[in-house]
């Protein structure tokens, strides 16, 4: 290559999108961050999102680098695309959106036609399971489309989720990764492909195979710029467009987690632990470990539904103070209480919360808490209660990982919004008792593209040998000693709440109908 060869990844978020080009060390040369509202709602519930509002941040991010870094532009010799799960795009046979997606954060519900009877029914009562399908069925995007739009549905040619429509506007090729096919549609994720129609996920989500795009895995090439989408992004024509995943597999490859050794943790609005195997290996029953950005694996993941979301409600309904310092002093209201940690020590003098203030894999019924209040606790302490609670659960999930996958981890490498605090960061080693490591960039889904990309175009020969050039650590949290003994002990406290307070749990709901199932 007669070029300095340089990798551009789009990583279309649910609030920005973003454009970075790297270079084949993964330093970042140049990055276009372009924010939008993260959805429109025109009924309770709804959460949409006009296709052109990601499509013309990707424009404005490229033109712009083209404008201001023609060289760097010219020298993009590989295209990775990397986005938000479970969002659904429908378009007609010219390739034209015919509604808004339907984003993950959408709660509207469908009838759903799967309604088992007979031993069917007695089989999923007895695993547990019956009323759970039932509640699956009414979160697929498609389902309510094709009841309460079937003439939209009628003209439907494809079905994309994010990354596959900006893949198809860039190539002309309706196709995606396995690893970015994550949503409430009919894959079969064990096989890797569309699930056959006799399936429990195709009776679930019924999608004609005809209106579903093409599948292939991380590292393929999908297709090269066309002449029409290189004229409107600035793009080079002809360049490689890479089958990556999404923004959830293509961070763990950016954090380095490629085997069972070291499992990735992502500290965002959805807390998750996952370990890439190369095994199929369900996180718990029924659940499905989804397809990793490397053929042949797959990413058992726990998810803490609301999880380090939870510091934004604590800013806001507890953060006043904060809140109002950081409009004085510029400085931001999360690292404002980031400081508030040292406040109280290890173990918050024996105040414990449990995170289940979203939807929970335990049960439908389960709520979130907080024990052990004494005269001594303040706001602050509410606030380490929560950074604690959350490393307690990941703990908890990645045990369990460990424990249907009969292996064990050795470290955790961390990403997201809250990773930045060394705060943070210090008591999750801490509570894990295991080593944390942290990248040098925060933008770990977008070099995880990268990675791939790079294998894909033949600059390195595997993503093993991609990843060890590419992605670099910028600090290491080894766990202290001294607060081992009360995390470990705290830890098991935290381990009998849940099974405490089930009952409870059960009879609130009862009691108030919320959450309404």
């Amino acid at each position: 290559m007669d070029r300095e060869p340089y990798l551009l990844s789009i990583d279309c978020g649910t609030q920005s999108l973003r454009v970075i080009v790297f270079d084949v060390s993964g330093t970042v040369i140049v990055k276009e961050k372009i924010s939008y509202a993260p959805y429109f709602s025109e009924k309770p519930g709804w959460a949409e999102q006009y296709t052109e509002t990601w499509w013309n941040a990707l424009v404005m991010g490229c033109q712009k680098i083209k404008k201001e870094h023609p060289k760097i532009m010219t020298n993009v010799c590989g295209i990775g695309v990397t986005a938000q799960r479970d969002t659904i795009i429908i378009v007609d046979d010219n390739g034209a959106v015919l509604r808004p997606a339907i984003t993950w954060l959408d709660t509207r519900a469908a009838e759903g036609s799967f309604n088992p009877k007979g031993l069917k029914k007695f089989v999923y009562e007895t695993a547990g399971m019956y009323s759970k399908l039932m509640h699956m069925k009414t979160t697929g995007q498609c389902n309510w489309i094709q009841e309460n739009e079937p003439g939209l549905w009628k003209k439907t040619w494809k079905v994309l989720m994010v990354s596959g429509y900006i893949n198809y506007k860039l190539t002309g090729n309706p196709c995606d990764a396995a690893a970015s096919i994550v949503g409430h549609i009919p894959f079969d994720y064990k096989r890797r492909r569309w699930a056959g129609r006799h399936s429990v996920t195709a009776q679930l989500f019924p999608v004609p195979e005809e209106k579903l795009c093409n599948v292939v895995e991380s590292g393929e090439i999908i297709g090269k710029v066309t002449s029409v989408a290189a004229t409107e992004t600035g793009l080079p024509e002809g360049v490689a467009v890479v089958a990556c995943g999404s923004d959830k597999s293509c961070e763990s490859i950016g954090m380095g987690s490629i085997k069972t050794s070291m499992a990735s943790l992502s500290f965002g609005t959805t807390a998750t632990v996952a370990v890439c195997t190369p095994h199929y290996i369900e996180p718990v029953p029924f659940m499905p470990a989804y397809c990793a950005a490397i053929p042949g694996c797959w990413v058992p993941e726990i998810e803490i539904f609301r999880g380090y979301w939870m510091i934004s409600w604590f800013k806001n309904e507890l953060g006043y103070e904060e809140r109002a310092k950081a409009t004085s002093t510029g400085i931001l209201p999360e690292k404002l209480l980031d400081r508030t940690l040292d406040a109280t020590p290890p173990g918050c003098y024996g105040l414990m919360l449990q995170p289940y203030w979203g939807a929970s894999l335990k049960d439908d019924y389960a709520k979130g808490s907080m024990i052990g209040f004494g005269d001594i606790h303040g706001r602050f302490a509410i606030y380490r209660a929560i950074i604690e609670g959350l490393a307690y659960s990941l703990r908890d999930g990645l045990e369990q990982l460990e424990k249907r996958g009969r292996f064990q981890v050795d470290s955790v490498a961390v990403s997201g919004g809250a990773s930045q605090s060394d705060r943070v960061c210090q008591t999750t080693a801490d509570i894990l008792n295991k080593p944390l490591v942290r990248g040098k960039t925060t933008e770990t889904s977008a070099l995880g593209a990268a990675v791939i990309t790079a294998k894909g175009i033949g600059l390195y020969r595997t993503v093993t040998e991609s990843v060890a050039n590419i992605v670099k650590y910028e600090k290491i949290f080894e766990p202290q000693a001294e607060t081992r003994k009360i995390y470990d002990g705290l830890y098991g406290v935290y381990k009998n709440i849940y099974p405490e307070l089930k009952k409870s749990y059960r009879e609130i709901q009862k009691i108030t109908n919320y959450p309404e199932l």
